[in-house]
């Protein structure tokens, strides 16, 4: 690896996963650097709109032009693009708002979000990283990955973000099986409290799994019994949809399973 890229892409990281704002000293210690060096690569990140400096404090925030790139990467994206339609016509069969996402390491990306029909305030929630655990998406896409890359996942760090988050192996290893059997996975308050998701894999046309496809609302309204399986179904089928439309072959769950 180029060494200089490596502590730019650091410092990012650091600006975007710790407290709004870092001051040069506090990000040359958590990146293991002199002052000098930190100094020149924000100068750099700087001058690229990679970062801001606020010039009260004289601290750095990330800069707008990652969002310049993070919308890029999104416009670009087929499964994002082809997943539109079909988001949407499954926002509108349930009446509850429909996430798209990809694996990015541990997390999951969400690449769009349909917003539920209705005229309630809702946030769009395109872009946000999801600990893969915590969530249906998550563990849709996790079901049909490689076992090398399951058990590595499984192996891993396990993030709790609400009291009924699973970071017990063993029992996500169980759902994990569940869901290569039914097709969809659920969670229940796993990821935000007092909401449910239900979310089903997508596949590309060399039948591999590339993200995943759900729903997401009040667990009482996903979760009920009288609703569960009706919207399970819906997800299941919308999903394979979008997986022929990627050019998926037909038995691509089945060979992911096998």
């Amino acid at each position: 690896m180029v060494q200089a890229v490596h502590r730019a892409m650091h410092v990012l990281r650091e600006l975007a996963t710790a407290t709004p704002r870092l001051g040069v000293t506090e990000l040359a210690d958590r990146i293991g650097v002199a002052k000098p060096t930190m100094h020149a690569l924000l100068r750099t990140l700087e001058a690229e709109g990679m970062v801001v400096q606020d010039r009260e404090t004289g601290k750095y925030q990330l800069g707008p032009g990652l969002v310049v790139l993070g919308n890029a990467y999104l416009d670009s994206h087929e499964l994002r693009t082809r997943a539109v339609t079909w988001a949407d016509l499954l926002a509108t069969q349930t009446g509850a708002a429909v996430w798209v996402g990809v694996f990015t390491g541990r997390h999951v990306l969400v690449v769009h979000h349909a917003f539920r029909p209705g005229g309630s305030v809702q946030v769009l929630e395109t872009g946000a990283s999801l600990p893969w655990n915590t969530c249906a998406l998550g563990k849709a896409i996790a079901a049909f990955l490689p076992a090398e890359r399951r058990e590595e996942l499984l192996a891993g760090e396990l993030l709790r973000v609400t009291g009924a988050s699973i970071d017990d192996p063993a029992r996500l290893v169980t759902q994990l099986d569940r869901v290569r059997e039914t097709g969809y996975a659920l969670d229940d308050q796993e990821l935000t409290l007092g909401d449910a998701g239900i979310a089903a894999p997508v596949f590309d046309r060399s039948g591999e799994v590339v993200g995943g496809l759900g729903l997401v609302g009040p667990v009482e309204r996903l979760l009920a019994d009288s609703a569960r399986q009706e919207c399970a179904i819906a997800v299941r089928e919308v999903a394979r949809s979008l997986s022929r439309d990627l050019g998926a072959p037909r038995d691509a769950g089945l060979r992911a399973s096998s």
